[in-house]
């Protein structure tokens, strides 16, 4: 008869064969920044779509080489909250371009890399109050229609409530493309149990994921001091379900601030901190895999040197 803990070993060995770690890459937008691309607010990262599309896709190329096996297109500040009444006339051009930019980094990187087409917060991040289930679908609809030839997985982030989560699972065609769902955190005060930035809990979150069939759990673009507790939280869910399903971390680097500020997200550029570097981020990544993540990248602030010392710290 096996032992308790011979159980434990086995389970956690069959685990990983079904779930070898993948790492993500970091995040496209304070990247583009960093390295000269026209970056200005309200545009964001958008900006170079149409005036540094070299920038955007060697971005994309150096996570690659960093060690990431997915890359994320560059179509986050690609909604009306960012380029305004833009997105009638380019929205769905513009998605086509970050698309474009993410397949042909991978060619040119001839790695067998994944591209995984954002589908950022409609209308604003952070901000589950102003989610408005009515004028979604015209939002929608033409990032899908211009990342579709270059997706191979959707990735809904940076989502504040289920409400989203649900919108994407039933409005995002029926293409056999896996669906990976990423939420962001609350993250300014200690609760009990973590929560989304609605007040949801993140174990319905993972009841949700489960139940509307996604193939990841994530959680993005919050403080690396919240995710060990989100993804303990999460596994025990899918644990119970016996589901196969993806559960990682991609943190931002962003230096704490206070609620106003979250409210008044995406308006200014927020203060990188300075105890993110990337051994120190790998130190956290370390936590999140032992708390029973398999999936870890990086958001805001989180760069190619931080990709490779994870690829070489994770994998090796």
């Amino acid at each position: 008869m096996q032992s308790a803990l011979q159980f434990v070993y086995l389970h956690l060995f069959s685990k990983f064969i079904m779930n070898p770690i993948l790492i993500l890459d970091g995040g496209m937008g304070r990247e583009l920044h960093r390295r000269g691309a026209p970056f200005r607010q309200p545009e964001w990262s958008a900006l170079a779509l149409t005036e540094a599309p070299d920038i955007v896709r060697d971005t994309h190329l150096d996570f690659i080489r960093a060690g990431a096996d997915v890359i994320t297109t560059n179509s986050y500040a690609v909604v009306p909250f960012h380029i305004g009444s833009r997105f009638a006339t380019e929205g769905e051009a513009l998605a086509a371009v970050a698309g474009r930019l993410a397949q042909e980094a991978v060619q040119q990187s001839g790695r067998a890399v994944q591209v995984a087409a954002s589908l950022p917060p409609l209308f604003g991040s952070y901000r589950p109050d102003l989610f408005d289930i009515e004028q979604a679908p015209a939002i929608a609809e033409p990032l899908i229609r211009g990342q579709a030839p270059y997706a191979d997985i959707w990735l809904a982030e940076t989502l504040s409530s289920l409400a989203e989560a649900r919108f994407w699972a039933n409005y995002l065609p029926d293409d056999s493309k896996p669906l990976w769902l990423a939420f962001t955190l609350e993250d300014h005060q200690a609760h009990a149990a973590p929560l989304l930035r609605s007040g949801e809990t993140v174990r319905e979150a993972a009841e949700t994921a489960v139940a509307l069939g996604a193939a990841a759990l994530l959680f993005n673009c919050s403080y690396p001091e919240v995710m060990e507790a989100a993804v303990a939280e999460a596994r025990s869910v899918l644990d119970q379900h016996g589901s196969p399903m993806r559960l990682g971390v991609y943190a931002n680097a962003f230096e704490p601030s206070d609620e106003a500020a979250v409210n008044a997200a995406n308006e200014d550029l927020d203060t990188i901190r300075n105890d993110t570097d990337p051994p120190y981020y790998l130190q956290w990544a370390k936590r999140w895999l032992a708390a029973g993540a398999d999936t870890v990248g990086g958001c805001c602030g989180i760069g190619p040197e931080h990709i490779a010392v994870l690829a070489e710290g994770l994998k090796t």
